[in-house]
């Protein structure tokens, strides 16, 4: 089978680059178990196949007279090996002929594999909690191993050319040397670990909970991992190289054992998930639920894994378990360094790479030094993988270093302007941009002209009764409305007919948490059916919607009654939809009047309602249930990373998620962070994608009013009636001033409850949820927090500025912050509840909301919904900094940097961003300064500039202004005859 070892060495190489590249984004972690039971069977499946396929013909290899070593194998298979000297004599060798040892080596393999399994899934459902890695010290392991059981005792002979030079005597005396494949294989497995940890990305703010047992059991865990990751491979190189399996079917006989093993392990786990089924009732559906996004990529998972294990055990054969390990695992390292340095070649994140070229250069010469010392050996056999040191392993090699070696050079760990003076500087021409387009018009038939130059048909019935509401009020804008014309667009690919029918189908039951607001001849009412825990804000919305009634037509709205969104039409479908939207064409001479008989179009609604309302609502129920890669993803390409990834190691922060929105380690793109499609990350990171309280949605595009709603939802948007009733207002008094900027406390405040999702079954959803990661991190809660960046001056470079990674304990000295959860824990059940309790504790008591004004900074998160303190936030003299999943109404109209602080989800930039305001002015343990000027002027002026535009364009009368707009747009989508519908000047 000599002629098979090449093939089966790319092979190796091939599909652990594969393997490396996929599991990285794999849907397959998600159910470790299933997709070990899938892998385990496909791979022993594959085995045995190709155990079937082999010819049975005489074996290739030399029996050695019927001897065999006890001493594990590593470098040969029955014969003398390639680099030392012929066998020790037979009174120092034990021969292992016996089967009860290979079955022992069986059974080994199979214990090893089931408990590979189990760890696997401790680890990846607690992931934020694990440490390095130990996996590059396998072939280490092997090397040692084999250097203890043989080299140790043999003296290795080299052929001496008389003609040699002075490098390859040099070389011959280094080869001599009975720890020489030590050396090379620990110079591949340190700079390995060395290149690993130097290029790799941040941790993540996921929470590690000290409260929790799996913070310190998870990295010993791993450790075991990678121990029985040792004896998996040793075991199968035990019956790979077996004396027993030697003759007229040793290879059959070989790859067979192999298979069956992966086989059995498969069995033992199923009968444990048949015994899980009669047992727990309610994980049933659970269990045999295989959402097909899992089921693809644990499909791939078992190709790349079955190939990858086959070329594996066939090189083994040709080349031994220490060669073989030795090739995939700098194959995986190099797979892995080399794309977290291509992607992360930016000064954040601060990686060295100076010391990851240092790490790759050591592992290069470790593979050099492996395969020159075997090549030198004299006594060469077919096993040695190489009977010469080919020259282009060396060009390999030496491309692979040269490769890197101008990623450092064009690396660049500085920068010469701090990215947020770019981004205000940036913000104030972008607001600029807006004043200038959005009131164009000073009269009604530039208005009318500019809607028409804007969205390519006449502006609705009514909009002359509109436009004069507006100026009557001072509307700051008059044209740019875009927001109403994104949202409404794809309604137009639904008749009016099929519009009304789904509106009465979302209002008629009250399952659905609909509530129906009708018009009737310029009176406004609820619906019937519509539960009285919303009063509030259906006295709103008819409180606003009075306001304009006379200039309405009748007409029945649907409004979202919980905090979460709930209307996600696929990409394919939404983006077809969008487009005969946009066809709807300027008519020369649009009629006026709406059709007579609209209150008759409305259906009724019913007075007795079905048995089973679940079953009779269009909508999925997915309330406490993982929605991200079922609705939040679903308006994105089928080739964005959203809808291809799953970044399931919550430990690291997806870097290639924020790029395309930061600048740095800062928000640059508002809106960009917006769209989640380049960010699978965030299915981890938000109470809405991990467990919501009380989410139905639709994929069919139904006309739902929300308050806000998540990127790639279609709902429309319309002003909370939560601002409009001042349910969170701006009310400063004596007691409680809203002082000038300068002479408020320099501390970043928050107040609030765990109201982002709900955490239960003990599965701790809680941990990745917004408001208890950002909590977690500006308290630094029993320390285990990482690491984070700040932005400082360069010691290195004059008038330049690093990143920095700090402990999150200094920085809690350094820059104060007084955010805390009020009262008790919510929306949690079983142990979750205790967990958070601990794990926040203690719980601080509630204070007067008008207390905020005594601080210069104000934290603004999202709970289930939109956060209802902003509007309030933004009228103060305070600076609002706001992480925000969820856009309102006013999106368009509010420049970040320019009005307030935008942060990102993931909380990188959190202590970043308030140092380059508030400052920082102390001295390390080492007593080094650090430094980092305050911009309170910024800060100032962003404050001072966010109030006097709220206070323009946030107004009641703004959002009265906004629900006339859109529900006039509305009234004319819903007519039979809105094709011809619209207003001109007669």
């Amino acid at each position: 089978m000599e002629h098979a070892k090449w093939p089966a060495l790319s092979g190796l190489v091939i599909g652990t680059i594969l393997l490396t590249r996929h599991t990285e984004n794999s849907f397959a972690f998600d159910r470790p178990i299933h997709s070990a039971v899938s892998v385990f069977a496909s791979a022993g499946a594959a085995c045995v196949a190709v155990s079937r396929w082999l010819p049975r013909g005489k074996s290739h290899q030399n029996s050695h007279n019927g001897q065999q070593y006890d001493a594990l194998p590593l470098n040969e298979v029955g014969e003398p090996h390639a680099s030392r000297q012929p066998s020790p004599a037979r009174e120092h060798v034990t021969y292992a002929s016996s089967l009860r040892k290979l079955r022992i080596a069986w059974l080994l393999l199979v214990v090893a594999l089931c408990l590979r399994a189990e760890i696997t899934r401790q680890v990846v459902h607690n992931v934020q909690c694990a440490g390095r890695s130990w996996e590059p010290l396998v072939p280490l392991a092997f090397a040692v191993w084999d250097y203890w059981t043989v080299r140790r005792k043999s003296t290795r002979q080299i052929h001496d050319d008389a003609g040699a030079n002075t490098y390859e005597l040099a070389a011959q005396a280094i080869a001599r040397a009975p720890y020489v494949v030590v050396l090379a294989v620990a110079l591949i497995s340190a700079g390995g670990m060395l290149a690993l940890a130097s290029t790799s990305t941040p941790h993540s703010t996921y929470i590690c909970a000290a409260s929790l047992s799996f913070r310190a059991a998870i990295p010993h865990l791993q450790h075991f991992g990678t121990i029985l990751d040792i004896m998996i491979v040793a075991c199968i190189g035990q019956l790979m190289n077996t004396h027993e399996a030697r003759g007229s079917k040793s290879s059959v006989v070989r790859f067979a054992s192999a298979g069956w093993a992966f086989l059995f392990s498969a069995g033992f786990w199923i009968v444990v998930g048949l015994i899980y089924w009669f047992v727990q009732e309610t994980g049933r559906k659970w269990l045999l639920t295989i959402p097909d996004l899992y089921f693809w990529s644990v499909l791939r998972l078992d190709i790349y894994t079955a190939f990858t294990l086959i070329s594996a055990l066939a090189s083994i054969i040709h080349v031994g378990i220490l060669t073989t390990a030795t090739v995939v695992a700098f194959t995986s390292l190099l797979t892995i360094t080399t794309a977290s340095a291509w992607i992360n070649g930016h000064p954040f994140p601060p990686n060295s790479f100076a010391l990851a070229w240092t790490g790759i250069g050591m592992a290069l010469a470790g593979v050099e030094l492996y395969f020159q010392t075997e090549s030198l050996s004299e006594e060469r056999s077919s096993r040695s993988t190489f009977r010469k040191f080919p020259a282009w392993l060396q060009m390999v090699l030496l491309s692979v270093l040269i490769f890197w070696t101008c990623l450092w050079v064009t690396h660049k760990d500085a920068v010469n302007f701090h990215p947020i003076d770019m981004l205000i500087y940036e913000a104030q021409s972008q607001h600029q941009a807006y004043l200038n387009q959005s009131t164009l018009s000073t009269n009604l038939p530039q208005a009318i002209h500019n809607y028409q130059v804007r969205y390519h048909r006449q502006p609705p019935p009514g909009f002359d009764a509109w436009y004069e509401y507006a100026i009557n009020r001072s509307s700051a804008v008059i044209d740019d409305f875009d927001s109403i014309h994104r949202d409404l667009l794809p309604f137009y690919a639904l008749t009016p007919e099929e519009i009304r029918e789904r509106t009465w189908a979302m209002i008629s039951l009250p399952w659905n948490d609909a509530a129906g607001i009708m018009v009737r001849n310029h009176q406004v009412t609820v619906a019937p059916n519509v539960p009285g825990t919303h009063q509030w804000m259906l006295d709103g919305l008819i409180e606003m919607i009075k306001k304009f009634a006379e200039h309405l037509p009748d007409m029945d709205l649907a409004f979202n009654l919980n905090d979460e969104c709930r209307v996600s039409v696929p990409h394919e479908h939404i983006e077809a939809m969008r487009r005969e939207g946009e066809s709807f064409a300027l008519r020369p001479k649009p009629q006026r009047t709406y059709t007579s008989d609209r209150a008759q179009q409305w259906k009724p609604i019913p007075d007795q309602l079905p048995d089973d309302p679940e079953r009779a609502s269009p909508l999925t129920h997915l309330s406490w249930q993982k929605i991200f890669h079922r609705f939040g993803n679903n308006a994105c390409p089928a080739n964005s990373p959203a809808r291809k990834y799953r970044k399931w190691d919550t430990s690291s922060l997806c870097t290639s998620c924020t790029y395309p929105h930061s600048l740095g380690a800062f928000l640059a793109n508002w809106t960009l962070a917006a769209d989640v499609c380049h960010q699978p990350d965030l299915a981890d990171l938000h109470g809405l994608y991990l467990s919501p309280a009380a989410f139905k949605g639709s994929h069919r595009l139904y006309p739902i009013f929300s308050q806000s709603k998540a990127g790639g939802f279609n709902d429309i948007l319309y002003p909370s009636a939560w601002n409009y009733m001042d349910k969170a207002k701006y009310a400063p008094n004596e007691e409680h001033p809203d002082l000038d900027f300068s002479e408020k406390q320099s501390k970043l405040f928050w107040r609030g409850a765990t109201s982002e999702g709900v955490s239960h079954g003990n599965v701790d959803q809680w941990r990745g949820m917004t408001r208890q990661r950002f909590i977690h991190l500006a308290n630094d809660i029993n320390g285990t927090n990482p690491d984070m960046p700040l932005l400082l001056p360069s010691e290195k470079i004059p008038g330049m500025l690093e990143y920095k990674y700090f402990p999150t304990s200094t920085l809690t000295t350094l820059l104060a912050t007084d955010v805390h959860i009020v009262d008790g824990i919510a929306r949690c059940f079983g142990r979750d509840c205790e967990d958070q309790a601990r794990e926040f504790a203690p719980l601080v008591p509630p204070s007067d909301f008008q207390d905020h004004w005594k601080y210069k900074y104000l934290l603004d998160l999202d709970g289930a919904g939109f956060s209802g303190r902003f509007l309030p936030f933004l009228q103060s003299k305070s600076l609002p900094f706001k992480a925000a999943l969820f856009r309102e109404w006013w999106d368009d109209r509010v420049t970040p940097w320019a009005h307030f602080v935008p942060l990102d989800l993931r909380g990188h930039g959190f202590w970043a961003t308030l140092a380059y305001f508030a400052g920082i002015d102390a001295t390390n343990a080492s007593g080094k300064e650090l430094k980092v000027p305050a911009r309170q002027k910024e800060a100032e002026r962003i404050a001072t500039q966010g109030k006097k535009w709220a206070e323009t364009v946030l107004r009641k009368e703004d959002m009265e202004i906004y629900f006339f707009r859109l529900l006039l747009e509305w009234a004319r989508l819903t007519d039979d005859k809105r094709n011809v519908l619209g207003f001109a000047l007669e």
